[in-house]
């Protein structure tokens, strides 16, 4: 690998508003729709990214993921990455923190095994995977995703265990970047949201 492609930076996108983001529903696999605002959301987040060019243009095949990736201007760009879906929450898939915890007192997705679906650090090798893939571009790279996985992404970007992921929130239709400090993988800005606001509850 050379020095020049060591130094590409990573723009990620996290999926514009759905209809399970409203109600606070953990959506790993179930392939949710975007919702009106949602679509307007990717459409903005294109605004945000106008005049950026990329040498690689990947996203989840999810639909939430990959609709934005379309209506933001990139999808004849862009090629679906199976290893960028979201966490696979198994028995906890569609239901809210709130509800869980009535029956698990302090549940969360970063502490409790999630039970028929993937450990943190499963998520965090898949994330390893596609930084691989983004490290052998030819130049900067653009992701399109979601909120678990691109945190666990962020964060393994860093050189840290995924748990580590919990420390960064990330709202739906967001932009944020991960670049380099000298020889030092860092995350350069985080969770920019466009100007179109929703009001998601934390998961």
């Amino acid at each position: 690998m050379s020095a020049a492609t060591d130094r590409h930076t990573v723009t990620l996108v996290r999926h514009g508003q759905t209809d399970w983001s409203i109600s606070g529903k953990h959506t790993g696999l179930s392939d949710i729709a975007l919702t009106d605002l949602g679509r307007r959301q990717a459409a903005a987040l294109g605004t945000m990214l106008d005049g950026a060019e990329f040498a690689m243009v990947v996203s989840s095949p999810l639909v939430r993921a990959h609709q934005t990736m379309e209506l933001s201007g990139f999808g004849d760009a862009g090629a679906d990455d199976n290893d960028l879906v979201e966490w696979d929450y198994g028995v906890y898939e569609g239901r809210r923190t709130a509800d869980i915890r009535l029956e698990i007192p302090d549940w969360s997705v970063w502490t409790h095994p999630m039970l028929e679906g993937e450990s943190v650090d499963e998520v965090g090798a898949r994330a390893d995977r596609v930084i691989d893939r983004l490290l052998d571009a030819s130049g900067p790279s653009l992701v399109f995703g979601h909120g678990h996985m691109l945190r666990i992404l962020a964060t393994r970007w860093t050189g840290l265990p995924a748990i580590n992921g919990r420390a960064l929130g990330l709202s739906t239709a967001t932009v944020s970047t991960l670049g380099w400090e000298r020889e030092n993988r860092v995350i350069r800005h985080w969770n920019e949201a466009c100007h179109l606001r929703s009001m998601d509850p934390e998961l």
